[in-house]
């Protein structure tokens, strides 16, 4: 793969082209440790992403991790306009100026989370444990944030080699942060079609979102970008139209008083000798 695609100068590869395995692999790690840490013991469940998944030993618990649905996050997003990635370079020549991105997709991904043992008991108190193991999990990728320049070197927000064991208390460093969270995504109707899907037996489910932003290419520009607004002027009341007048900023009409009579169009024949009732 070549680090220059030749439909754009100068872009680099997608900085965020692995994060969606990285989480997968966060997720399963995260369970695996946290099963050495709470429980003591040395031997952590079997975790497979195969639902059909059936182990030769009886007595070997199974916990089930599956991404089974990816979505844009619609709470949050963003104009596709070049803008300057929070990048701070400072040395050579070829490293000055300014380098510029798209803003990040904004995505979620859902994970369905079961278990598998020799008794359905046992099944029940791993999948309790579950909830409450990753409870704890309030994110799964806490590290500097990674950016893939043109020359396809990786590096951090402050343009060092990127190291994700640095301190995160550092100025200007940017920091990816990857949360995961509880949520009722599929209805039971939904997963038996699901595990039916896959010729699996049907099992008691946790579904889970993890919240990620996925950052594309890089393109250099030597001189960076500006932007130049207007000043702004205070209106003359009194200079704006009628029908401005009577609109709000906001656009919505402003109610004015009754036309008068004059101004209102008489409509019937011409009335004759007609006078108003004295009480």
């Amino acid at each position: 793969m070549q680090n220059n695609p030749a439909w754009i100068p100068g872009v680099g590869e997608m900085s965020g082209r692995n994060v969606i395995g990285e989480v997968t692999e966060s997720l399963q790690a995260f369970i695996k440790g946290s099963w050495e840490r709470y429980t003591g013991e040395e031997r952590p469940p079997t975790i497979s992403e195969d639902l059909t998944y059936e182990s030769m030993d009886r007595n070997e618990q199974v916990v089930f991790v599956y991404m089974y649905r990816l979505a844009a996050n619609t709470n949050l997003q963003n104009q596709k306009r070049w803008r300057q990635a929070p990048i701070y370079l400072q040395g050579s020549s070829e490293e000055e100026g300014a380098y510029l991105h798209r803003p990040p997709v904004l995505i979620d991904l859902f994970y369905l989370v079961t278990a598998h043992a020799k008794f359905r008991s046992e099944a029940e108190r791993l999948l309790g444990w579950l909830m409450l193991a990753l409870n704890e999990a309030t994110h799964l990728i806490y590290r500097p944030r990674k950016f893939l320049l043109p020359n396809g070197q990786s590096i951090d927000s402050l343009g060092r080699p990127y190291d994700p064991n640095v301190p995160l208390d550092e100025d200007n460093l940017v920091v990816e942060k990857i949360s995961l969270a509880l949520t009722d995504d599929l209805t039971v109707g939904d997963a038996v079609n699901f595990f039916s899907l896959h010729e699996a037996p049907y099992r008691p489910f946790l579904t889970y979102r993890a919240r990620l932003a996925l950052d594309g290419p890089l393109i250099h520009s030597s001189k960076g970008t500006t932007v130049r607004l207007g000043r702004l002027q205070q209106n003359d009341s009194s200079q704006r139209s009628q029908s401005q007048q009577n609109v709000r900023p906001n656009g919505r009409p402003v109610r004015v008083g009754r036309a008068s009579q004059k101004s209102r169009p008489i409509i019937g024949p011409e009335p004759h000798s007609i006078s108003k009732l004295e009480e």
